[in-house]
């Protein structure tokens, strides 16, 4: 099981001379369709390029892990950072990079929307283990279920509408 991780245990991000934050942020999108086109033969090229995109950004990646549909995302953003451009550019960019690597020779896209999920600092190592653990989990939970999950836990109202376009899992 691998996964790929660069942690820093008292990370504080400076903007600006008097800016200071703390932002931690869980981003989590799926494959199309939840088609099984991660491999494990080329994952680890795909976590390091979109690590390369997050750290291009001026963020700060603190863990990065998935499965063969999904992948989970956990950085220190600074206030300046818009994060819905800082996603298009992940998913966009490592779209390309899968294409052009022809990692898989499947129509590779991810799904549209995402979730975002915002932490303290205190539960940051129940984090990056949760994402650490995602292969292990999913042996035993859905992605719908997790993904579910996360929704109820952070209270965040949906519309079954604008969720992910859900296949039998």
């Amino acid at each position: 099981m691998w996964y790929f991780c660069i942690y820093i245990n008292k990370f504080k991000l400076k903007d600006m001379a008097g800016t200071f934050s703390q932002i931690y942020i869980q981003i989590v999108f799926a494959v199309k369709n939840r088609d099984a086109l991660i491999r494990p033969e080329w994952e680890n090229e795909l976590y390091k390029y979109i690590t390369g995109i997050v750290q291009n950004k001026g963020q700060k990646m603190l863990v990065i892990n998935g499965t063969n549909n999904h992948i989970h995302i956990l950085i220190g953003l600074k206030p300046t950072c818009c994060l819905s451009d800082l996603i298009r550019e992940i998913k966009k960019s490592s779209n390309t990079f899968i294409k052009e690597n022809r990692f898989t020779r499947y129509n590779f896209q991810w799904q549209e929307g995402y979730g975002v999920f915002s932490y303290s600092h205190s539960a940051l190592d129940r984090v990056v283990k949760y994402i650490q653990n995602q292969k292990e989990r999913h042996k035993k939970e859905t992605f719908r279920n997790e993904y579910m999950d996360f929704l109820k836990k952070f209270d965040i109202k949906f519309n079954d509408e604008y969720l992910f376009d859900w296949i039998d899992e």
